[in-house]
């Protein structure tokens, strides 16, 4: 690990402030190669692979180069799934908490018009489906006059899904004065081909692995016919007793079978994929972070988009068909520099996919013995003892971020014709506060919240309840989100 820290780069102590709240002190390989490169507004390609703490390497340049008092966007962020459009906003909201930086989240599956009043509000950074964002860029509702900065993150990942010609349109039409920064795990000739024709004398970036894989997870492969899989996985569930475990099935009726499957067995369990809800989806990976249950199924949607430290194991309960695949699945465990163990179970006619993922990662995935009924005697006691134990609730980066943060509501905001200045101006004359306390603020028509930082929110509330803003007296009260 470097010995450099943040706080050697030349950034704003309030992006510092928030990085030491966050807990992040020494930066990874990537973001010491990338940070110094991007804050310089060079154009970047930047090949590393997943869990090597890459969105925080352009999210701490992002925040740190973005000028608060414009009201338009300045950063576009183009992602390949909802998930990780939502987690790449929610860390760079964090990152600039304490700047007060407004990201917004852009998907498909979600109704366009909320989106597009979050639009009108002041906004700093974008991050976006290509679907969608190109959706809003049509319809006129995100102004892109101001972009001065495009990030296209798991570029790989986009080219599989289809999205590279989308994404050709977008860029036609950007402003052509930008810096263009691309992350990708593999760099495929359709990746290479637009680095070309939309970059300037970018500066390419590798990250070296000990592989393609992360070398800190142990990898292992055991043989079963399809009808004794079930079996073999409560088998390894006791005899490994992971705390935080994702089993990926090829079919979200795999998922659901083995879902019933294993609820009937009254384990924690839950389940992700593509048929679900996306709100639904939301609300499982938070309680999936929060560490409500410890078995989370999933199909490969959310083999992207899945940044949760302390998942010790994966396990593949059916092959992966794309040998891609076997790397972004097996990528969410062993994170932010933690071990892992990754289990594939393989059937005796799916020998053909093993060799194909053995290509590609560069090495053979050791063959381990099922548990004998010895070993899961042995391991039951704990299993159970563990099992009987009330979920340890997790706090996620947010939660720690919002410890000292109170958003309040207000029941008045653009038809009263209030402006942020009127907060701003109200609230930072109030006895012990000063501009400094105040945080985001989001004027709709009828409501605003203000984001009081610093731990002074419950003061606030009290002295709004008999303060006028702009000569009316609003209702005020801690806002439900």
């Amino acid at each position: 690990m470097s010995e450099l820290q943040f706080r050697d780069y030349d950034l704003n102590e309030e992006i510092i402030k928030a990085l030491d709240v966050l807990g992040y002190h020494s930066p990874t390989e990537v973001q010491s190669k990338v940070i110094p490169a991007a804050l310089k507004g060079q154009d970047l390609i930047v090949k590393s692979q997943t869990g090597s703490g890459k969105t925080a390497s352009f999210g701490i340049p992002v925040c740190e180069l973005v000028d608060w008092a414009e009201n338009k966007p300045q950063v576009l962020v183009l992602t390949p799934t909802r998930e990780l459009a939502a987690q790449v906003k929610e860390d760079i909201t964090n990152i600039g908490r304490f700047k007060r930086i407004k990201a917004v989240a852009l998907f498909g599956k979600q109704p366009f018009a909320p989106q597009k009043i979050e639009l009108t509000q002041k906004t700093h950074v974008v991050v976006g489906t290509p679907g969608r964002v190109f959706d809003h860029i049509e319809r006129g509702t995100l102004p892109l006059n101001r972009i001065k900065t495009l990030v296209i993150d798991e570029a790989d990942e986009m080219l599989s899904m289809g999205f590279i010609e989308q994404i050709e349109k977008i860029i036609q039409q950007l402003p052509r004065e930008r810096v263009t920064m691309l992350f990708s795990a593999t760099l495929p000739e359709a990746v290479k081909n637009l680095c070309r024709k939309y970059m300037t004398q970018p500066v390419d970036i590798e990250i070296e692995a000990a592989g393609i894989t992360t070398a800190s997870i142990e990898h292992a492969l055991i043989e079963v016919r399809q009808a004794a899989k079930f079996s073999l996985l409560c088998d390894l569930l006791t005899v490994e007793n992971p705390d935080s475990c994702i089993i990926f099935c090829r079919t979200q009726d795999q998922v659901n079978a083995l879902f019933r499957g294993m609820a009937d067995q009254e384990l924690p369990v839950d389940k992700i994929h593509g048929g679900m809800m996306q709100d639904e989806r939301f609300e499982v990976m938070n309680a999936f972070k929060r560490g409500q249950f410890r078995y989370l199924i999933a199909t490969d949607v959310a083999a992207r988009g899945i940044d949760i430290e302390n998942i010790t194991h994966v396990i593949n309960y059916d092959i992966p068909m794309e040998k891609e695949s076997y790397v972004h699945r097996t990528g969410r465990t062993a994170r932010a520099g933690k071990s892992g163990k990754a289990i594939t179970l393989v059937t005796p006619n799916e020998h053909k996919w093993v060799a194909d993922i053995e290509g590609y990662i560069g090495f053979s995935i050791p063959v381990m013995k099922a548990p004998s009924e010895d070993a899961v005697a042995y391991a039951k006691p704990a299993f159970d003892q563990k099992l009987g134990k009330k979920q340890v609730r997790k706090v996620g980066k947010t939660e720690v971020m919002n410890e000292n943060i109170m958003k309040l509501y207000f029941n008045g905001g653009k038809k009263k014709k209030l402006r942020a200045v009127d907060f701003v101006g109200t609230i930072a004359k109030l006895e012990g506060m000063t501009a400094d306390d105040i945080g985001i603020i989001t004027i709709q028509d009828n409501v605003t919240y203000v984001d009081i930082l610093n731990g002074k929110g419950a003061m606030v509330l009290q002295a709004m309840r008999d303060t006028t803003v702009k000569g009316k007296l609003l209702k005020v009260h801690i806002a439900k989100k």
